[in-house]
């Protein structure tokens, strides 16, 4: 009993010791830790280019948004979002066969009851005070938008000259829509989406947005997927509800339907290169905190940071059953 009693002592007395010293080194290592602060020069800002261009029934015209990048560490006010918006460029499209200057619009120019259909299509929303926001658009629909197109753009700022070149891909449909309860305890209130995708061989990219009732058509918080497993399938999967990233929802009901409410989709087929901007601009998103990674959004840009994308694009309206 004696020597048991001495081992249990050692024991004790050891992870003392050691235990002092572990919090001595940690206060040791605050000491230590000097706080970090980025380079944010205001002459280091970059161009950003946000231009999509769509074919499909009830695809929008197209259009490019070009903005200034801000430094890392700069407060985000109206101020600051009414000087990145850039005015004055020239941004031509070209369909193969001919070349569009975009028209440049700002929406504090365009008529009040005009302004929410321009908002509906930029996705964005509008309150009294209307921002600065300036884009180039094909006003008059002058691009052959077709499945199966390659569109260059090129945009130029003085001396500067951005350019970009997409496709929009062959167009895969939805299929097979079928509600279920969702899992675990019963529920009388919401509901789960089963979609059905028939994958032809090869590769293929896909992103989708839901809007539920009145609201906008906004992305999940993951809004794209390759086909790596199911290439060439017939593929059932749930279609998650799109939840806001700023908005306040329950656990219990994410990615579920409200019963008895009407929901669109948007379904969009795209190409690898604008796959990659989504997916790593998702993964980048979604990865916040203290000890995310570093993600690098890819970009297809040349000359600036951002995407030129196309999207073969078909809308799905529906009612949610009741129970």
């Amino acid at each position: 009993m004696r020597n048991i009693s001495k081992r249990k002592y050692a024991m004790i007395t050891g992870l003392w010791v050691r235990s002092i010293f572990l919090v001595f080194g940690l206060f040791l290592m605050k000491g230590c830790i000097e706080p970090f602060i980025p380079e944010t020069l205001a002459e280091d800002q970059q161009w950003v280019v946000e231009g999509f261009i769509e074919a499909g029934q009830g695809s929008n015209v197209a259009f490019v948004i070009i903005t200034r990048s801000i430094p890392f560490l700069e407060e985000i006010n109206r101020e600051t979002l009414d000087q990145i918006f850039v005015r004055g460029a020239q941004v031509d499209v070209s369909d193969g066969a001919k070349t569009i200057t975009l028209n440049e619009l700002c929406l504090s120019d365009i008529p009040p009851e005009l302004r929410e259909a321009a908002a509906q299509i930029l996705n964005i929303e509008i309150g009294d005070e209307v921002p600065n926001i300036c884009v180039y658009v094909d006003l008059f629909d002058q691009l052959d938008r077709r499945v199966g197109g390659h569109y260059s753009l090129i945009v130029r700022l003085g001396e500067t000259e951005i350019k970009a070149t997409t496709t929009i891909p062959h167009f895969i449909p939805l299929e097979n829509f079928r509600w279920t309860d969702p899992p675990g305890e019963p529920n009388d209130t919401l509901a789960r989406l089963m979609v059905t995708v028939n994958d032809p061989p090869g590769e293929n990219f896909y992103r989708y947005k839901t809007a539920a009732g009145d609201g906008p058509l906004i992305p999940p918080f993951v809004s794209v997927t390759d086909d790596v497993f199911f290439d060439g399938q017939e593929f059932e999967f749930p279609l998650q509800k799109a939840e806001p990233r700023d908005g306040d929802f329950s656990s219990d009901a994410f990615g579920l339907y409200t019963r008895g409410d009407t929901l669109t989709i948007k379904w969009m087929t795209l190409d690898e290169d604008h796959f990659h901007f989504w997916n790593t601009l998702d993964f980048s998103a979604n990865s916040g905190g203290p000890f995310a990674s570093y993600t690098r959004v890819r970009s297809n840009v040349n000359g600036a940071l951002g995407v030129w994308g196309g999207y073969a694009v078909g809308y799905y309206h529906m009612r949610i059953p009741e129970k």
